[in-house]
């Protein structure tokens, strides 16, 4: 298949499994509580998804490295599926933490398996405009998804999961139908395993960019396990509203993401990635200064024009450059972007719970901290080259 005819593919297929898991993003919390969940354990229900990921996505790109994209991202739409109709037919606590245990396990090999196949379909000049339609797909998938929960909420608790599981099915059977295999073992047989040695962790210039990413993660998980109680507190705005205001944010990150194909052959990813990170400490920095709907609106949709760019442009540099396959490389930004996932909203809870201003505080922090960690990255490619 021709790149122009593939990604589109992709870019329905991500957006079909984000809407399916953005589907029961609403309902999940009110639907442990009915089956007796204290606040401590939904918490837990909540990050044990996130767990799994981080301990078995980089399991999944080195098996798509082996054995092929297609099966490795059938599997995992096949887990989502599978673990939304266990929540659906849940009846006591411990089912929820099984379904969720197991739909993370299994569908922590989505994202390294699509990253991993746009790698193969797509040369250097257009890297980053394969991994910025991905992130855009994403990013739409999870702005439509939650609304449609919040709609199918009100049949009864359970239509949401079942909707989710059917949503996962027919994407399923549209990647089987449609997507041809992508992975050519001969392309990447004589690479070598360099890339990630525990030596290469602390000396080698692309594992930096595994931490960046890391922090990145780390502040926007931060953000938006608090945003609502500070938008609340600031400017008064309710569940309804805050929802419009995170649709703008994604609309606003997902339309920069399509557009990264051009502006990275104009600028190249280590400008695009800087500017996101000063963009993104900026909107931390309009955060605070928020006061009604339109400068909540306003500025989220900074931070996430900002944010939105650096994942796909890192994806980009580490798939060009890494000595391992596109596999592992994915696999294991997954991992630290799902570690950020664990730590952010209760690291960020707890700031809130200091000041209110403390997680977008951190925030800037964390941006000043990204950016100081690219430039480490790029004295190590120097030394790199040179040596």
């Amino acid at each position: 298949m021709k790149l122009n005819k593939v990604l589109p593919v992709l870019f329905l297929i991500m957006f079909l499994v984000m809407v399916g898991f953005g589907i029961i993003i609403p309902v999940l919390p009110f639907y442990a509580e009915e089956l007796g969940a204290s606040p401590a354990e939904l918490g837990l229900l909540m990050s044990v998804y996130s767990i799994m990921q981080f301990i078995f996505a980089p399991m999944w790109g080195r098996i798509s490295d082996r054995t092929g994209r297609k099966p490795v991202i059938m599997i995992g739409i096949f887990g989502l599926s599978l673990s939304f109709f266990m929540l659906a037919a849940a009846s006591q606590l411990w089912m929820l933490f099984a379904a969720r245990i197991v739909g993370g396990i299994l569908s922590a090999a989505n994202m390294p398996a699509v990253q991993a196949y746009v790698a193969d379909i797509t040369t250097d000049n257009d890297r980053s405009k394969g991994m910025g339609i991905i992130g855009a797909a994403t990013g739409l998938g999870f702005i439509f998804g939650p609304a449609i929960g919040g709609v199918f909420t009100n049949i009864n608790l359970q239509a949401p999961f079942y909707l989710a599981g059917i949503i996962s099915l027919l994407t399923l059977f549209l990647v089987a139908i449609v997507l041809k295999e992508s992975f050519h073992p001969a392309n990447q047989q004589t690479k070598s395993q360099e890339g990630l040695s525990p030596s290469s962790f602390t000396r080698g210039p692309l594992p930096v960019l595994y931490f960046l990413q890391f922090f990145i993660t780390l502040s926007l998980a931060g953000l938006e396990a608090t945003f609502a109680y500070f938008a609340a507190a600031r400017a008064g705005l309710d569940a309804v509203t805050l929802g419009y205001i995170f649709m703008i944010m994604g609309l606003a990150s997902a339309a920069v993401q399509g557009s990264l194909g051009p502006l990275t052959k104009k600028f190249g990813e280590a400008a695009i990635i800087q500017l996101g990170i000063v963009v993104s400490a900026i909107g931390f920095a309009l955060i605070l200064l928020i006061h009604d709907f339109t400068t909540a609106a306003l500025f989220l949709a900074v931070f996430g024009i900002g944010n939105g760019v650096i994942r796909p442009s890192i994806s980009s540099i580490l798939t060009k450059h890494s000595a391992t396959g596109y596999g592992s490389v994915t696999g294991y930004l997954s991992s630290f972007d799902s570690l950020g996932r664990i730590i952010g909203p209760a690291a960020g809870g707890f700031l809130y719970s200091v000041a209110i201003s403390l997680p977008y505080l951190s925030g800037i922090f964390l941006s000043i901290f990204a950016y100081m960690l690219f430039q480490v990255y790029k004295s190590r490619l120097k030394a790199a080259e040179r040596g």
